[in-house]
């Protein structure tokens, strides 16, 4: 990884937990972000949700003070989808929020509840468009018309279409402030690098945003990582790695082994658009877990919400982001700047570490004493519990003296016995060790 990623990604590798937002007008029909394509709608059909679209609950405020509740350090929106919609007031297109009933730039607001709240702020951007007429349809693998036989010969000006998805993107990053983070998606087939022009996007955006971070998916898509972990990524390779709904076994790294940044992407429930029968929400200790194992491989989570047609977080989703907060709370110091540790990982939970601390993720009860692996007796400073700053019994006794070389630690008086961990979701407990 070059100086300058590294310097770019510091804010992204210490923050570790983010939101994103997937909201359009998809939230109307309420069956995930990719309905118009699976169900095959021209945008004629498509349309009646662009009259429809009237969001007269919309509070980005609200948002974003949610997202700070649970922890999270930054922010993504979706300023516009797949479906060609766009949340924000495009000079290039009627097919805006600005146009619907909700009458307004809902980006600006967004970005200035960001700003307004100290929260890091990025915008999603598709690079894919259903809705323009310069971009393939017939035979294109994803778009709603792929299958419809009036577009198989139709004749369009793809340079036409790349005109608008640049000057686009340039009205996103000159029109509202600085941005720290543009999410870019989503590369495929043959619809990668520069077919997008990429190098001549990327080269405006830094024109405009030096600082801001970019994503891997002008060049490859999931968890394809492309040239990012090469010695000479490509100007369009992005500044980290963004594997989606699953977490890569041993992090992300080059080509030699070294960890470079990522984030995974994940959805609370099954959809990222909201999706009104979808209740199959991941539980808060799920998410917290997920996300120290993101972090004990060096990476990141950014943790979906699909707000509905009102602009409503659905309920579910803030009660677990609610939830997630109170344990973030006690133990975020074990999250932010912390990252891979120089323990292998233990029968019992995770290691996460910053600097010369390290942070054990206790989630399985032990029986007896908890061997700390990969630490001596000898080596141990102290111990404390991160949620409440108080000792953690040593637990070596008449029947650990067969393992010499680890020390162990007690969850009560008598370090025979077995006693509950203090918090089912992860019981964190930081290490100093002794230095020489």
């Amino acid at each position: 990884m070059n100086e300058e990623i590294r310097k770019r990604t510091k804010w992204f590798m210490d923050a570790r937990f983010g939101m994103f937002i997937h909201w359009g007008l998809y939230s109307i029909p309420a069956c995930g972000e990719w309905m118009m394509s699976e169900k095959e709608m021209t945008t004629e059909e498509y349309h009646k949700y662009f009259e429809q679209f009237d969001p007269v609950d919309y509070d980005p405020k609200k948002w974003v003070r949610l997202a700070k509740k649970a922890g999270m350090k930054y922010a993504v929106l979706t300023a516009k989808h797949h479906d060609g919609f766009c949340l924000f007031d495009s000079k290039l297109t009627d097919y805006k929020a600005t146009n619907t009933k909700a009458g307004r730039d809902l980006v600006r607001e967004f970005v200035d509840a960001c700003h307004e709240e100290g929260l890091k702020t990025g915008l999603y951007f598709s690079i894919i468009d259903w809705h323009h007429p310069d971009f393939p349809k017939y035979g294109d693998r994803q778009h709603p018309m792929r299958n419809n036989l009036a577009y198989k010969d139709e004749k369009i000006d793809f340079d036409r279409y790349l005109e608008y998805m640049h000057g686009q993107v340039k009205e996103l990053v000159t029109n509202y402030g600085k941005l720290d983070l543009l999410w870019f998606d989503f590369s495929y087939d043959d619809m990668t690098g520069e077919k997008w022009k990429a190098t001549e996007l990327i080269k405006m955006v830094r024109t405009y945003q030096p600082d801001v971070i970019i994503d891997n998916r002008l060049e490859g898509a999931g968890d394809n990582h492309g040239s990012i972990t090469t010695d000479e990524p490509l100007i369009y390779s992005g500044d980290f790695a963004s594997p989606e709904q699953i977490i890569p076994p041993k992090g992300v790294c080059d080509e030699h082994g070294n960890p470079i940044p990522w984030e995974l992407c994940a959805t609370m429930n099954n959809h990222w658009g909201y999706c009104n029968f979808d209740y199959q929400y991941k539980t808060p200790q799920m998410l917290v877990r997920k996300l120290v194992e993101c972090v004990s491989k060096g990476g990141n989570m950014i943790l979906n919400v699909g707000p509905d047609g009102r602009g409503n977080i659905p309920t579910k989703s803030e009660e677990i982001l609610t939830e997630m907060g109170k344990w973030m709370d006690k133990n975020k110091e074990s999250i932010y700047g912390c990252g891979i540790s120089q323990l292998e990982k233990p029968d019992w939970g995770r290691y996460t570490q910053n600097g010369d601390v390290i942070y054990a993720h206790v989630y399985e009860t032990p029986l007896g004493a908890l061997p700390l692996y990969g630490i001596g007796p000898d080596k141990l400073e102290s111990v404390t519990y991160l949620a409440d700053g108080s000792e953690v019994n040593r637990g070596e006794a008449w029947n650990t003296v067969l393992y010499p070389d680890v020390a162990f630690l007690s969850f009560g008086e008598n370090p025979v016995f077995t006693y509950p961990l203090p918090d089912e979701k992860d019981t964190v407990l930081k290490i100093r060790l002794r230095q020489g």
